[in-house]
């Protein structure tokens, strides 16, 4: 490729010299090598370089190597130059492969391709060479997010708004949805206009004026401001639309409005534009994605040539079998087959647990097997192996197993559960109530949430306890009590104090119930009520990540046991360098693959997401199955799904469904690895799919092997003989000790009183667990809890 000056194609492009195409033979007489390695789907979408085309591209079928050949196609037959083709990706790592295998197949430099990059990163190019059109001058900077919260926050208080309420987050979030549908503040529809207490399109307005002031744009501008560049400028679009001979789009399901805008006016005039996306995989509606981009796209582009790529060079047929039954349940999608060369392989495996841990300890001992090579397949690295999870909050129960056992992972995407800023808090409250002295744990609350405490407030504390050599938690009491704070921050501190000397003294009483104690302190202290209040995206699994660490608790005898427990296995976890198993969220997990997988989570309310059902409602339930068709299609060779009977849910136990999802799983591709008697042995796959009011009638989570195991555990405990285990039927016809009203005391659910009979089975309210059906055997009465040696 020859080297290339911007201003003068630019120049150029406003006037283009006319060209003599080449003719189809000089074309067919040049050598294209770069074609011999294509399967017979990904050639005709290469050298189908007239019109628009849509490559739909399902998981693991060789996108990327389509795409960059097609553009080593387009200049080796002389259809365009380096300069004149526009090729959009999502990310500079994206831009930078695409860049790398362009240049490896041409034999030469890649670096004529100057319209090869991100949406943001060409819209940065066209704005400055025409800024003063939008308001700008061409040295504009870009903020980040922190530069641009505290402008948010600036505008906010001069309007006499209570940021408390309406965080600056909040407003940033519903600016930044507007901008991802191309909206000025002109634009923002009258159904929009509550937004933000009903003051958003005002402040808006406020945020881009002084956004012009001071020569400024955040990330959504960089789009916004281009697509009304090209609206209000008929001849610079024309300029580009003739410069772009050829378009090219990675990841075209992925698309927000403003890019698809963006899109749609640069390909106009030649309609040479090549999208490759997969339907299935459109899983960032949450962000702004709109998966009715790749569904419009015949329509949009009428006469558009759709290349289905089917062939999967990743997973092995039962995997992609399971992942091609479950996506056929979405009805909005354009339809396609995968089909693999590949050896059978194990069939997906699916396995039921008793909870959480369970859970986790048997993934932990899969994981040893794997590495060892004690199955039916080879030894596997740690690297090869990932753990994706629905939600972070679940990853918490992963790590513990795992920093105990002493298995190296690693969490892409975030920082480890016990690194993350809210865990952090919450252990800062939890060190500080045990131990008084603890200044580092005061100087990280004291402010958090917002007392009042400015830094004068707090130097003054500071020396007030280094004259006196008082801890800094006594040194605040000496000021308050002198008088050396007054206003809204006394009384905050006030509070706080008092507030640690009552949970101080209360990790001194005996028996105290540290489970309790630790939910009193994170609502007391009203660092709950900080996160519910927290209107950003973050919030919901930070408050999630709080309960879950509670729910850690119940693993130990006291707050401080705990302590010493996270400290220790922190102390130790060290970052060497080494194979590691990945720990990571669904969401992060896009674009990747490994042999082998984990699915864990897989039940009604977790996966698919309750709360995406309730606020998208079917167009939420799609998305979340396509987050499953995500998840499996990142396995290679093995790929386990599991589910629990149990799990902890806003501190308390509740029995849980396996996903819908499980019954779409085809019978003759899975193999059921669930313990006979956990929802009957053969849930799922080995029978058709019941529906989900027969499935909560027949769940009976108190029969499953592992469930049985503690009770044994318990009795040998109390009596020192082994007792025999339960069958897995219940005996209707049994005549229980019980009665309606008596009080009953049971090891994992604690105390309730019988409301229903069934044989031997009995309907228990239980103080804090809710209402459960548990075999007769597994409860005692409540007056004799107390001889139990648990």
């Amino acid at each position: 490729m020859n080297g290339f000056d911007e201003n003068d194609a630019f120049e150029a492009a406003a006037a283009p010299a006319p060209q003599v195409p080449l003719s189809r033979r000089a074309m067919a007489a040049r050598p294209a090598p770069y074609l011999d390695d294509l399967n017979p789907a990904q050639r005709a979408a290469v050298e189908a370089l007239d019109g628009p085309v849509l490559m739909l591209a399902g998981a693991g079928t060789g996108k990327t190597k389509a795409l960059t050949t097609r553009i080593v196609h387009l200049l080796n037959t002389g259809r365009a130059n380096p300069h004149e083709i526009l090729a959009v990706t999502f990310t500079n790592k994206a831009a930078r492969e695409m860049k790398l295998r362009v240049a490896r197949l041409m034999g030469q430099s890649a670096d004529g391709m100057k319209w090869m990059g991100t949406f943001h990163s060409i819209s940065v190019k066209i704005l400055r060479r025409h800024a003063e059109l939008v308001g700008l001058k061409s040295n504009f900077t870009i903020l980040d997010t922190d530069d641009q919260l505290r402008l948010l926050k600036q505008l906010i208080a001069a309007s006499d708004i209570d940021e408390k309420r309406w965080p600056a987050r909040m407003l940033a979030g519903v600016i930044d949805s507007w901008k991802n549908r191309a909206w000025t503040p002109q634009k923002v529809p009258a159904s929009e206009a509550s937004a933000y207490n009903g003051r958003g399109t005002e402040l808006y307005q406020q945020y881009q004026d002084r956004l012009r002031s001071l020569n400024a744009t955040d990330f959504g501008d960089l789009l916004l401001h281009t697509v009304t560049l090209f609206q209000a400028h008929p001849d610079i679009l024309a300029q580009y639309q003739r410069w772009f001979k050829y378009i090219l789009v990675d990841e075209y399901q992925d698309t927000n409005v403003a890019q698809y805008l963006w899109l749609r006016l640069l390909a106009q005039a030649h309609k040479n534009i090549c999208c490759v996306g997969d339907d299935d995989q459109s899983i960032y509606g949450w962000r702004g994605a709109e998966v009715g981009n790749i569904l419009r796209f015949e329509t949009d582009f009428p006469g558009a040539e759709v290349v289905r790529l089917e062939q999967n060079y990743r997973s092995t047929p039962h995997i992609l079998a399971a992942a091609s039954a479950v996506i056929a349940g979405n009805s909005g999608r354009l339809g396609k087959t995968l089909w693999t060369d590949r050896e059978e392989g194990e069939k997906l495996r699916l396995i039921g647990h008793w909870d959480g841990e369970e859970e986790a300890r048997w993934i932990g001992d899969e994981v040893e097997s794997l590495q060892r090579g004690t199955r039916a397949m080879d030894a596997q690295s740690l690297d090869n192996m990932a753990i994706l999870v629905r939600a972070s909050h679940q990853m918490r129960a992963f790590e513990d197993r795992f920093l105990t056992i002493g298995l190296p992972y690693r969490v892409i995407g975030g920082p480890r559960f016990y690194e993350r800023m809210e865990i952090r808090d919450a252990m800062a409250y939890f060190r500080l109530a045990i131990s008084p002295e603890d200044d580092l744990a005061f100087e990280r609350v004291i402010n958090t949430p917002k007392r009042g405490l400015g830094d004068k407030a707090r130097q003054n504390i500071q020396r007030r306890a280094r004259a006196e050599g008082l801890t800094l938690l006594a040194g605040a009491r000496a000021l308050l009590a002198e008088g050396g704070i007054s206003g809204k921050g006394a009384g905050q501190l006030r509070a706080f104090t008092d507030g640690m000397g009552r949970w101080h003294d209360a990790t001194l009483a005996p028996n105290y119930n540290h489970i309790e104690l630790a939910e009193a302190i994170l609502e007391e202290s009203g660092y709950t009520a900080m996160w519910q209040n927290d209107k950003t995206p973050e919030a919901p699994g930070r408050l999630e990540n709080l309960k879950e660490l509670v729910k850690a608790l119940d693993n130990f005898e006291n707050l401080q046991g705990f302590l010493e427990h996270v400290s220790l296995i922190m102390e130790n976890e060290t970052d060497e360098q080494g194979a590691k198993v990945s720990i990571m969220t669904l969401h992060a997990a896009k674009g990747l693959e490994f042999p082998v997988v984990f699915l864990p989570g897989w039940e009604d309310g977790l996966f698919p997401s309750q709360r995406s059902m309730d606020e998208s409602g079917a167009k939420g339930l799609e998305e979340e199955r396509r987050l499953a068709y995500v998840g499996i299609t990142r396995a290679e060779v093995l790929c386990t799904i599991s589910f629990t009977a149990n799990r902890r849910v806003y501190g308390q136990w509740q029995s849980q469904l396996p996903s819908r999802f499980i019954d779409e799983l085809p019978a003759d591709h899975v193999d059921i690895l669930t313990p006979p008697g956990l929802y009957g042995g053969g849930y799922g796959a080995a029978a058709p799919a019941p529906k989900l009011e027969e499935r909560v009638a027949s769940a009976d989570v108190y029969n499953s092997p592992g469930w049985r195991r503690m009770q044994e555990r318990s009795a040998q405990r109390g009596t020192g003989q082994p007792r025999e285990a339960k069958g897995t039927v219940i005996d209707l016809a049994a005549v229980s000790s019980f009665t309606q009203g008596d009080r009953v005391f049971h090891q994992k659910f604690g105390y309730g009183t019988v409301d229903a009979i069934e044989g031997d089975k009995l309907g228990v309210a239980f103080d804090k667990a809710g209402s459960k059906k548990v075999i007769a055997s597994f409860v005692v009465a409540a007056d004799q809890a107390h001889d139990l040696p648990f």
